[in-house]
């Protein structure tokens, strides 16, 4: 990625950032797009043995491009009728799967809770071809008024159960009526099915199962789609 080819907010920002990490671009190819996403070069020794099963609350889920944000991302890129429709991508971290939602024509708005995750984000966006998304800093604790959205989606979201209650407030406040949950998660995500069982008290949920081979592992994501009730 030639730097020099951003434009010059964003090659302002990617200069910023660089002051505090190595770089490196990571490439996602999503319904026929390329997607390029701005990450720290060296994440082994940023995370210096941190293990994101173990010690989530220690764990910086942003630094990584997640197997399950992938495919979320190509999930984001097949949903059909995308004119018009709003996505909003929560605790975003890298952002593939907003970036593939607004490479696939919705009106797309990233959002995370710190301004340094926001940075890279703008980046990706900007190295992608995508300048009209917007970037939306959402704190579920106490979540800004924002119109509400088609669809709602969430890559790993969920590893701290205090954060259940507070997230599910964040969708009833932003989730259309008629609207979407997408969510992708790696199996063996613990919190993923004690969240679930809150959840289906006021959605319907369904699953897949999205089984990719990386080196000698198997990884399974599990995707869920959630909408209202009905009363």
């Amino acid at each position: 990625m030639d730097i020099r080819t951003l434009p010059a907010q964003e090659r302002d920002i990617y200069n910023k950032i660089k002051n505090s990490y190595q770089l490196t671009f990571d490439k996602l190819k999503v319904g026929g797009k390329t997607l390029r996403l701005l990450k720290i070069a060296d994440i082994e020794e940023f995370l210096a043995g941190k293990d994101p099963f173990a010690n989530v609350s220690e764990f910086p889920f942003w630094v990584k491009l997640w197997e399950a944000a992938m495919v979320l991302s190509y999930v984001m890129s097949s949903l059909p009728e995308p004119k018009g429709k709003r996505v909003l991508e929560l605790g975003a971290g890298l952002g593939a799967p907003g970036l593939a939602a607004a490479a696939a024509g919705f009106d797309v708005t990233i959002s995370d809770y710190e301004d340094i995750i926001m940075d890279f984000q703008k980046v990706s966006a900007a190295a992608s071809g995508l300048h009209d998304i917007k970037f939306a800093h959402i704190d579920w604790l106490n979540p800004p008024e924002l119109a509400p959205f088609d669809v709602l989606a969430g890559a790993e979201i969920l590893f701290r159960e205090e954060f259940f209650a507070p997230l599910l407030n964040v969708f009833n406040k932003y989730l259309k009526p008629d609207g979407f949950i997408y969510l992708a998660h790696d199996a063996r995500r613990k919190s993923l099915p004690l969240f679930l069982e809150q959840a289906k008290k006021n959605f319907d949920i369904t699953l897949n199962k999205q089984v990719i081979k990386k080196a000698d592992k198997t990884i399974t994501i599990i995707v869920n789609r959630l909408s209202r009730k009905k009363k």
